[in-house]
């Protein structure tokens, strides 16, 4: 299914997952929206009369700079995406993190499914402040409102690769501020998470490292120290078997029916 999209988490529903995994960016008029890229990715989004967008010049259509009604123009669906040739093409806009909730629980309890959970991550990157999403602490309000009225705080994940952006969660929740959710620190560099856990400050909930990132010895040590590992994203099922003889507590990917056969 279309990567971020309602019949993606609908599909993953189906197929038995424990956690909806989606990424979030803001657009003009403050609305969180639903989408990997804080811009209409030519690679698979086709303009409002349906044709192809330029690669050259998709980042002028900064989400952070255009209104949601025009966002929902943009069909991000029925061109496909190269890169996942198994993917069904079809119709879809990028939704707001308040309706993907909605939909997802109203078909959860329509199926009788299980609660799951909801890891949500704040697309940030300091070098984009002002840019495409703004600064941490607004970023961080506007999701943790829509968070704060739809979901249990015990059903929410709270990840972002920038540590600006934990921090200043961590500093919400002890003030009392935001209600206490999981939060969980993406990890990409070959950094040590001594020095990670340094730069944050605190200990995360969760550590989660590129999959490449980790040997058996540094999930025991992680997990040593109180938090849960949970690799991204792992797609083979030999890798998935590996990191889970390794002990660590699930996995980030972009195939769960492989992943639910182990």
């Amino acid at each position: 299914m279309p990567e971020n999209s309602v019949p993606a988490f609908i599909k993953a529903l189906d197929l038995g997952v424990t956690t909806l995994e989606l990424d979030v960016v803001i657009s003009a008029d403050k609305q969180v929206v639903v989408s990997h890229d804080p811009y209409m990715n030519a690679t698979f989004c086709l303009d409002p009369s349906g044709q192809p967008l330029d690669k050259k010049s998709e980042k002028n259509l900064n989400l952070y700079r255009m209104a949601y009604s025009d966002i929902q123009r943009y069909d991000c669906g029925s061109k496909g995406n190269p890169a996942y040739p198994e993917q069904q093409k079809m119709a879809v806009v990028k939704p707001l993190l308040k309706d993907v909730i909605q939909q997802a629980e109203a078909y959860r309890t329509a199926k009788n499914l299980p609660p799951v959970f909801y890891n949500i991550e704040i697309k940030s990157e300091a070098s984009e402040y002002g840019k495409s999403q703004p600064e941490p602490a607004e970023f961080s309000d506007l999701v943790y409102r829509i968070i704060n009225e739809q979901l249990p705080p015990d059903r929410v994940i709270l990840q972002s690769f920038d540590f600006n952006v934990l921090k200043h969660w961590k500093q919400r929740i002890n003030a009392g501020v935001y209600r206490p959710i999981r939060l969980s620190a993406l990890v990409s560099d070959l950094r040590s998470p001594e020095s990670h856990l340094e730069m944050l400050g605190f200990i995360p909930d969760i550590y989660s490292p590129y999959f490449r990132l980790l040997t058996k010895e540094k999930v025991e040590r992680l997990k040593g120290q109180g938090m849960k590992v949970i690799p991204w994203t792992v797609n083979e099922p030999e890798q998935m078997q590996k990191l889970l003889r390794w002990g660590v507590d699930g996995l980030i990917t972009d195939y769960p029916d492989r992943a639910r056969t182990l």
